[in-house]
């Protein structure tokens, strides 16, 4: 996050570059630089700014931190939310806010309108910076005068972020029942992926990107991401539609996809499927089933391993810092063993098949909710929730084509499985 804000300079270079206010931060980069050479696929992926935004909330969420999101990363959000007012803008009679022209975390579909993600994210980023501009003026005048001295920011500024937010477009096809990936995304043909031979996969190595950007196939989750990370804004049966629409059309050739797909079977119902995925994000670099771990291990998908675990199996939810548990711990799983933060104390979970079981490590403790239950966390002694089941157990996904880069996963010579022993 520090290596974010002290790039903060270079990023408000990159937005006036492209004729925006705001800072932009860029795609690829090793010294604040933009360092990526197609910007169809890299620097038009304008979300990395709601990214970045995202990951100091989080942080300052669980760890209790607000001094740092009121501090060191105010600059970021103030200058982000900037961008995304200067980019968007409203129409019609009831003034929706709409952001053209964006590249949304899926790279088969590229500068389109009204990217699902884009549009959730940026929503939470222009939310989140108004906020903490209202909170600094609340809880310390002095250092609010300093910042709206140094950054110049206004009342009626914060007010346009809030009012953006509030006026934020979020697609809906009332006829197929989900979110499209962006605002044309269904008018295109979908891409026969059943059909396609496996030496034409991955499809980036065998076709133009003009060609794949006129069919509905993803290169990775981007509605599905959408799912998880803005997961508040769903209700279940949405989430539930928006997987079984865009898992059968996500060919898995970015690393960065298994593991979320994970996330979002998991919770759905979808388990036989989460643990497949699962298994594919795990198995990334420890079988090199994308053929390319000799070039650099694939540090993302490592740490969505973690997210997997926790977020898919464990059930693990922290919308705004408020920690929940759903379980689905897979069949055959004996446990699963991982400590999280619970404003700013350190948790140590159990997961059994009948049980989760919660003991404070570090600090006062505080509360959590599991299905819908109300629990304390204080003290030293465990504190035991029983279960019963681990949740809706769909079958099969119908029309699912499971692939491992490109080849179906039963093709592969790999066999993959994880000990019996708990998992930790």
């Amino acid at each position: 996050m520090r290596f974010r804000i002290g790039i903060l300079d270079a990023a408000r270079a990159r937005a006036h570059a492209l004729s925006q206010r705001g800072a932009l931060f860029p795609w690829r980069t090793i010294n604040g630089q933009e360092a990526s050479a197609y910007y169809a696929a890299g620097t038009a992926q304008y979300h990395i700014d709601a990214d970045i935004a995202y990951a100091m909330c989080k942080y300052a969420d669980v760890c209790a931190d607000e001094n740092f999101l009121l501090t060191e990363a105010l600059p970021v959000l103030v200058e982000t939310a900037r961008l995304w007012v200067d980019l968007g803008f409203f129409r019609g009679p009831e003034r929706s806010f709409h952001i053209h022209s964006v590249t949304g975390p899926d790279e088969y579909s590229a500068v389109v309108n009204n990217n699902l993600y884009t549009n959730l994210m940026a929503r939470m980023n222009l939310m989140r910076a108004a906020q903490a501009v209202l909170t600094l003026a609340e809880v310390d005048p002095g250092k609010y005068a300093d910042l709206a001295a140094e950054l110049g920011v206004t009342e009626c500024e914060v007010t346009s972020w809030q009012e953006a937010a509030t006026a934020m477009y979020i697609p809906y096809h009332e006829w197929f029942g989900v979110h499209p990936q962006d605002e044309d995304f269904l008018k295109r043909e979908v891409w026969d992926l059943a059909g396609t031979p496996i030496e034409k996969l991955p499809l980036l190595l065998h076709y133009h990107p003009l060609v794949i950007y006129r069919f509905q196939v993803l290169k990775q989750a981007d509605a599905i991401l959408a799912l998880f990370l803005a997961g508040e804004s769903f209700t279940p049966e949405e989430k539930r539609a928006d997987y079984e629409y865009y898992e059968p059309i996500t060919t898995g050739d970015s690393t960065l996809s298994a593991v979320v797909q994970a996330i979002i079977a998991a919770e759905v119902g979808y388990q036989d499927r989460a643990l497949e995925s699962f298994m594919e994000g795990a198995f990334v670099d420890l079988a090199d089933l994308h053929h390319n771990t000799g070039e650099g291990v694939h540090i993302a998908s490592a740490g969505g391993v973690w997210n997997a675990l926790v977020y898919g199996f464990a059930g693990l939810r922290d919308h705004n810092g408020d920690i929940t548990f759903d379980p689905r711990l897979p069949e055959g799983w004996e446990a699963l063993r991982f400590a999280f933060k619970l404003r700013g104390s350190r948790v140590r979970a159990e997961l059994t098949a009948n049980q989760l079981i919660l003991t404070l490590e570090v600090g006062p403790g505080g509360k959590v909710s599991v299905r819908g239950q109300e629990i304390e966390v204080t003290g030293h002694e465990p504190v035991r929730i029983p279960l019963f089941g681990q949740g809706l157990r769909l079958p099969t996904l119908t029309g699912h084509v499971p692939l491992i880069h490109g080849r179906p996963a039963n093709a592969d010579e790999v066999t993959i499985g994880l000990p019996t022993d708990p998992v930790e």
